[in-house]
Formats: structure tokens, sequence, C-alpha cells
């Protein structure tokens, strides 16, 4: 990477109110993105590059409603799709678009980079403009790193040539702290943060615990409280059956997986939903590795009959 604090950045100015311009000695947006692009093959220019900056909007199931909508699917599935008019969207939005989430205030963190490569026609309404839009590797360096002070939220997105953008202050490029274990009595995880926890190495100390435990475990559905007993025995242990489900959302489970499709017609089977997004994690018992497989299942037994999760919750069995 260049030494971005050594560019000297030259912007046109923008038609738009004055901003009131970061000191000379900070590090801006405009210094991050012209060194990234000039490092870049082919070079990548101010020009080229739009800075789109996305807050979550919970009630809204269109819109990117909290962390757990941050994949690469749901991020592109609400980027691609503009309004038709230019007053609210570029008529020419450039090649590259940089996607900034909302991370409290005014601060923005990096998410990703988007290139564009056109309207698909067939899917343009009197409305509505579509585009294709890839993922590239342009700032992957930064993704999640990078945080900037975005001046005005009702301005979501702009041009990286206009000074309004250039000149945003970074306020920091430093991986996320990391997150320490609270204990097996303490675990409580969303299912975004389960996703998380099995690949981000800020969550080491999570995996490393729970890679070296047998369990009982429960999954909690947050739109109506019900619940779902199960186990983890075995070589498995709680975090290589917690990863099943981070993978699919339903960990093979009848009643989960019941949730995680719409009925299919006949012997078709349904479409995914993503109601594993309400999901909630947690323990209920731990056992050390060598407990023999008999105690667990008892332990399982018990807290189905407990929290009457066969009769009132998801446990089919």
């Amino acid at each position: 990477m260049s030494d971005l604090q050594s560019l000297v950045l030259d912007v046109p100015a923008e038609t738009a109110a004055p901003v009131t311009p970061a000191s000379p000695a900070s590090l801006t947006l405009g210094h991050v993105l012209a060194g990234m692009g000039a490092d870049h093959d082919p070079a990548i220019g101010l020009e080229d590059i739009l800075v789109i900056r996305h807050a979550f909007r919970p009630g809204d199931a269109h819109a990117l409603r909290g962390p757990e909508d941050l994949t690469e699917d749901r991020v592109l599935a609400y980027t691609r799709v503009q309004d038709a008019s230019s007053r609210r969207f570029p008529l020419d939005p450039p090649r590259y678009w940089v996607i900034l989430i909302a991370d409290g205030q005014r601060r923005s963190r990096l998410w990703g980079t988007f290139e564009n490569h056109g309207e698909v026609a067939a899917e343009c309404t009197g409305t509505r403009r579509s585009f294709d839009l890839r993922l590239t590797g342009f700032l992957a360096p930064l993704t999640e790193r990078l945080v900037v002070e975005w001046d005005n939220p009702r301005s979501w997105h702009r041009r990286a040539s206009a000074a309004s953008a250039a000149r945003m202050s970074v306020l920091e490029i430093a991986d996320r702290d990391k997150v320490p274990f609270p204990g097996f009595d303490r675990v409580l995880l969303a299912y975004h943060q389960l996703r998380e926890m099995v690949e981000d190495p800020r969550y080491a100390d999570w995996r490393a615990a729970l890679s070296e435990v047998q369990g009982i475990y429960l999954i909690t559905d947050a739109t109506n409280g019900k619940q779902y007993v199960g186990k983890a025995d075995g070589a498995e242990r709680i975090l290589g059956r917690w990863t099943t489900y981070a993978r699919d959302g339903h960990g093979g489970n009848v009643a989960l997986r019941e949730l995680a499709f719409h009925s299919g017609v006949g012997d078709a089977p349904g479409t995914k939903t993503d109601h594993a997004r309400h999901f909630v994690f947690s323990l209920l018992r731990v056992f050390g590795p060598s407990t023999p497989s008999s105690e667990v299942d008892a332990a399982e037994s018990h807290y189905k009959e407990a929290l009457m999760t066969r009769k009132f919750g998801l446990n089919r069995n």
C-alpha cells in the first residue's frame, strides 16, 4: 500500500454548500481512495468512484435491517436497484461503488466495493434502475477496518471526486477489537453473531472454548419465544454443531428446517427464507470431552421436559 499520509490530493471544488476542510495533517477518505487507486492495475481515479453509505432500517423488509443483513447477497440486492430519478441517483454512476455502513452517529465503516458493469435493461422500469454489480477486491485490505466520519447522514451517496466526500476524515484504520469469551454460562448469540463467531478472528477465544466441550444448548425464536433444546456430543462438540447452524440456519432439525423454507408444491423443495435471523443461541449445560454420551442424552431429555419444548416449542422428539 502507498504511504497514504504523504499523498497530496487536488480535488475539484463542489457546487454544493461548502464544508470545513480537514486539517492538512489529517488523513482523509480522498487520500485513501487516491492512494489505493494509484496502486490498482489499471489505476482507479476519484472520478471512477461513487461512495455510498447504507444505514440500518429495522422496519423495512426491503432494506438492510441490521448487522445480520451484511452478507454479500443482501447488500448486493439492496444496492443494485436504484431510483430512476437523476435527482435521487446519478444518471451515469461511475464504475466502482464503495459501500460504507453506518456505525454509530457519524461513523461509517467500509463494507466492500462493487464494480458496476452497467444497467440490466430487462430489469429496469419507469421508476427503478437495476445494475450489474460484482464484488471486487479493490480496498479489500481495508474492509471492516476503515472508518470515516460521514458529515451529513441525509446525503447517502457522493462522487469521490466531490470535495465533501474527498475531505471526509478517516477516524481509524484498525482491526476491530478482540471479543473476549464471557464464560459458558453467559453465552448469548444472535444468529448474525453466531456466523461471525465461527469464522471471525476476533472470536478466536470463543472457538477455542466451545471446541473443547460437549453440551446442551438452547435456540430461541425471537419472534414468538418458542425454543429448541439440542445437544452436541462426541467429537462434534458445541463449536462443530453450531458451525452447522451458521452454515444453513437449521442444522438439519425438522422444525427449524420448516422455518428455513417456504412450503414447496408436491415433492418440490420450498424456497429458502431468512427466518434464522431471529434465532438466539445460548448454553444450558456443558460437559467435559470424556463425559459419556448417555449422560449428555439424559441431560437433553431433562431440559426438553423442564422447558416443555416438545409440547410448546420446536422439538419434535
